[in-house]
């Protein structure tokens, strides 16, 4: 696919990486010199200096012959106005854009969002779907991440195997037989910074991070094999009162009638606004890095603590002042810490500084926008690694090569492995001699060079 890329920050420099390397045609355009040098060192792609606003400079990307654009610079209103530019001069049939403000995403005001208006065919707001995944990793304190898929049928679990693990040291053939009704799948561990396809006869070993598909109906049994207990935390002091912090208390409010939400702001307006749109979470205006401030939010009986201010530093020293509250408080033992962090050279601390879960908004926004670039019936998308693999959710229509085809038969690639299959409302976990049905919906992972392999089985049109 041509796919221009306006906006070269951390977001769009993602995103140009993970195409390019699945050999799409990208252009990148920014007005920072700076940023599109840096683009030019290490990326092959085509890109451009100048305001993506303006059709000259859409015209010098080749606009007229792009299958999609993709607006992601600072400005929601710049992002707008390229979708715009790109569909009404250029007719650019895909048009992406990162919008940020809650204002624009008013539920009431969407009929904007159409050829008519705003010719805008996908939004992505990266603070709602942040709250979205940190609501997910909420309702399952065992695992890092939690992501639905298949009508929410099926799951992918990311779980950390630690020294309590029963599993740990075990030949993944052994846990078959030993847990014989578990419908789960584990399609490979994090290992050592790299993404490791296990076969039968391999262990799991202390500190990979599973990737596991499972039936979402035996969430808690799946976690237990594993040797997470965690109960679900009912009392959540969140730092930061902004779009992401308010949407994640709003969506807790609607979904988790037991929790006790309290929200920690420094902005005495910004306090005062959320406290007046939140029906059950009390809100503190102060300094979460002030001991009194988090003495008076009951620091002592909070359970999970999320710092989610704009402020990579302030997340991280909270997070440090929570641990020594821990220390000091034995009741405290089991509490978890989540930090929201930009720069990516802070992730080599999280283990020294023993916070439980770095969030990085960076990842979040891309697999967003990820889902809207495979071709044919894919419907879903996760990316691990930076792009490395993905795990794809796709439909098996009459045109699929896959149609009537036993698994073993299907002469899949060893880099692309079926997870699971969701069969009218049944969840499959698929033996070799399975064989794939039309409205068949497959979960699946698959190496970045392989999507092409992955997009052809699911095409739409046999020509």
């Amino acid at each position: 696919m041509n796919i221009i890329i306006c906006g070269a920050g951390r977001v769009g420099f993602t995103i140009a990486k993970i195409l390019s390397e699945q050999s799409h045609s990208i252009t990148v355009i920014d007005q920072s010199g700076a940023d599109i040098q840096k683009i030019d060192e290490i990326l092959d792609v085509k890109s451009i200096v100048g305001k993506a606003t303006y059709p000259s400079i859409l015209e010098k990307a080749n606009a007229s012959e792009a299958d999609m654009i993709i607006a992601v610079t600072r400005n929601d209103e710049i992002n707008m106005l390229i979708c715009q530019i790109a569909f009404s001069i250029f007719n650019v049939q895909k048009k992406i854009a990162r919008i940020r403000s809650q204002d624009y995403l008013n539920p009431k005001f969407t009929k904007v969002y159409n050829k008519e208006n705003l010719p805008i065919d996908v939004i992505i707001s990266p603070e709602i779907e942040i709250a979205k995944s940190l609501q997910r990793k909420l309702e399952v304190p065992g695992a890092l991440d939690n992501v639905p898929f298949a009508k929410n049928k099926i799951r992918l679990l990311e779980i950390l195997i630690n020294e309590k693990c029963p599993l740990k040291d075990t030949k993944l053939k052994e846990l078959t037989k030993k847990f014989p009704k578990l419908n789960a799948n584990i399609m490979g561990v994090v290992r050592d910074d790299n993404f490791v396809m296990l076969k039968k006869s391999d262990v799991l070993i202390q500190d990979d991070k599973a990737y596991v598909v499972i039936n979402s109906s035996q969430m808690n049994e799946t976690l237990k094999a594993f040797g997470h207990n965690e109960k679900i935390s009912n009392k959540i002091l969140i730092i930061g009162g902004g779009n992401i912090g308010f949407n994640l208390a709003k969506n807790l409010e609607e979904s988790f009638d037991s929790a006790r939400v309290k929200i920690i702001e420094k902005n005495k307006e910004r306090a005062e606004l959320i406290a007046s749109e939140l029906n059950n979470t009390i809100v503190i205006n102060g300094d979460a890095l002030d001991e009194e401030v988090l003495m008076e939010a009951n620091i002592n009986e909070t359970q999970t603590v999320l710092a989610l201010t704009n402020d990579d530093e302030d997340n991280l020293m909270v997070s440090v002042l929570v641990e020594k509250f821990a220390k000091d408080n034995s009741e405290l033992n089991e509490k978890r810490t989540m930090a929201l962090i930009n720069k990516p050279n802070y992730s080599l601390l999280q283990s020294s500084l023993k916070i439980d879960d770095f969030i990085d908004p960076r990842m979040n926004t891309v697999s967003s926008i990820l889902k809207h670039i495979h071709k044919g019936s894919i419907e879903n998308a996760y990316s691990i690694l930076d792009g490395e693999y993905e795990i794809i959710e796709a439909e098996i229509i009459e045109t699929s090569e896959l149609i009537n085809k036993e698994l073993k038969n299907s002469n899949l690639p060893d880099e692309i492995r079926v997870g699971a299959i969701l069969r009218e409302e049944l969840v499959i976990i698929p033996r070799s001699n399975f064989v794939f049905k039309k409205e068949d919906i497959v979960v699946l992972l698959s190496k970045k060079d392989f999507l092409h392999v992955v997009e052809n089985m699911f095409r739409i049109s046999a020509i």
